[in-house]
């Protein structure tokens, strides 16, 4: 059997155990889907997912729950367990949510942000240009996608926490979390690792002249061209998988030459 997920070490568990297991368990498993390792329409198997990680199938069993309610898998009767596909209409609702929140978020964060705050988030601007002029050079583009996408993170929670909203902060964190796995894929589109950074520096600027309007509709204006760019790189994807397949339909077995 092919071991694609880490074994949890106990030890270290154990002695971080402030975190209940079943905790540790949803995380490696919802980041396993975030990055592909497990793939959307794929089968949840208990007992496997309890071998690789090396646990007992009870709080493998409980953080699949908890990802049923974040939207990760989907329970159907009957058929068993599997790791959620994202529809077009999926997408639209999530990203319609998101817009509202963020725009909510960033107004807050006007409002509230410290100067040391304010200055981190100045920072991650830099560095993300850093790395997509490494990207743009070539300079391991793979790499350095990884490192912008994991930046552009940082940026998004820093600013969700200037808001001083917990629960909003939960809210729009688990919808973002529900699109992670196409965050590649989206940035990878010409033009938008440039389009992004200069959305962010708007975003920036309008929280820095404590202008809650202005970063709100800096908000509203990133998750349009977002969603645009995600549906886009979407459609590409889907029209060279399906010239993939017709090719390799078309392609003559040894048996027929």
């Amino acid at each position: 059997m092919e071991q694609r997920l880490s074994p949890i070490k106990l030890d270290s568990y154990q002695l971080d155990s402030y975190q209940p297991l079943r905790e540790v368990v949803c995380e490696s498993l919802r980041e396993a889907i975030r990055k592909g390792i497990l793939k959307p329409g794929e089968r949840i198997m208990e007992i496997k997912l309890a071998e690789e990680l090396g646990v007992s199938r009870t709080p493998v069993r409980e953080a699949i729950r908890k990802l049923e309610l974040e939207g990760y898998v989907v329970m159907m009767p009957r058929r068993g367990t599997y790791v959620a596909d994202m529809s077009i209409r999926d997408i639209n609702e999530i990203f319609e949510i998101r817009t509202a929140l963020e725009s909510l978020s960033n107004s807050l964060a006007a409002e509230h942000i410290t100067e040391d705050e304010l200055e981190h988030l100045q920072r991650l601007l830099v560095i993300i240009g850093g790395y997509i002029k490494e990207f743009e050079e070539g300079k391991d583009r793979e790499g350095a996608m990884e490192k912008i996408v994991e930046t552009d993170i940082e940026f998004h929670d820093l600013l969700y926490h200037a808001a001083r909203n917990n629960r909003l902060v939960g809210i729009i964190s688990n919808l973002r979390d529900q699109l992670t796995r196409f965050r590649t894929l989206s940035m990878s589109y010409p033009g938008r690792l440039e389009a992004t950074l200069e959305e962010h520096r708007e975003i920036v600027e309008a929280i820095a002249n404590g202008d809650g309007r202005g970063a709100s509709k800096a908000a509203e204006h990133h998750m349009e061209n977002s969603e645009k760019t995600l549906l886009k790189a979407m459609d590409i994807a889907t029209s060279r998988k399906e010239k993939a397949a017709k090719k390799k339909k078309a392609r003559p077995t040894q048996k027929d030459a």
